[in-house]
């Protein structure tokens, strides 16, 4: 089965459990396809799913990100030998864990095709993603709190894992101390669990800078902050990746981290 024919079977696959009905028609464009398959997956439940599908969805995805994937080798250290500044996909790192900026819900974006981290990373990993998660906090028996750490394998992204964190919300400014503390905390135990799972290497998002409100200045200097902390305190040598998106985020970690060059 070729890719195209592929993205088919799981368009019409999930649209078939949506909607009982066949698909009528497919979009004309490849592009067109991957969108409406990504939606679909976005909107689907934490319920499980038959394995022919699953089958088919790892043997897409993995081709499919395979087509843009970045390794730590082809990446310059930023300072010393282990903290790393790289612009781009998170999806697209060939490290150990990439960490997610999730919600209290740990089930990923539901919202079709939206443009945060939490979306692109559970459409590229797979369904079984949400359903890992789910299953999480089935098990806890409540919401994920602030500023704590979850991990799950990265199914069908470069990473191997997905580490799952809540930051702070921020609803007004200035941003409390007590806000400050928990997105720190949120960055401890994310590299608190990697540690513990004998990681060599973690791809960090900027938790909370986006829907959550969080002032990118502050959270960037916290970031920087609380790893630098970390090392000092635990004499970790787990390589660090700041993955940022926009220039503008790459400017304030290129200024944060000369303080410490």
């Amino acid at each position: 089965m070729q890719q195209t024919e592929r993205l088919a079977y799981l368009i019409e696959y999930l649209w078939q459990e949506t909607h009982d009905a066949a698909i009528a028609d497919l979009p004309d464009t490849e592009a067109e396809r991957f969108e409406m398959f990504r939606g679909l997956v976005n909107v689907r439940p934490a319920t499980p799913i038959a394995a022919d599908f699953i089958e088919v969805q790892d043997a897409f995805l993995k081709n499919y990100n395979a087509q843009q994937v970045t390794s730590l080798t082809s990446l310059t250290p930023y300072l010393n030998d282990d903290i790393y500044l790289w612009q781009g996909d998170i999806t697209q790192l060939e490290v150990d864990a990439i960490v997610n900026a999730a919600n209290s819900k740990l089930l990923g974006c539901f919202e079709p095709n939206h443009n945060c981290i939490d979306n692109i990373i559970h459409t590229k990993a797979g369904v079984q993603l949400r359903l890992a998660c789910a299953d999480l906090i089935d098990k806890q028996g409540r919401r994920e709190g602030v500023g704590k750490a979850k991990i799950t394998p990265g199914y069908n992204l470069p990473a191997q894992y997905v580490i799952h964190t809540v930051g702070p919300q921020i609803r007004k400014t200035p941003v409390s101390q007590m806000n400050r503390d928990l997105l720190a905390r949120s960055y401890r135990s994310c590299l608190e669990l990697a540690d513990q799972q004998n990681l060599s290497s973690i791809a960090f998002c900027c938790i909370s800078t986006g829907v959550f409100g969080f002032p990118q200045d502050e959270a960037t200097q916290i970031a920087i902050s609380t790893l630098m902390q970390y090392k000092r305190e635990h004499d970790s040598d787990i390589t660090v990746v700041f993955n940022v998106f926009t220039d503008k985020d790459a400017a304030l970690y290129k200024e944060g981290l000369k303080h410490y060059d």
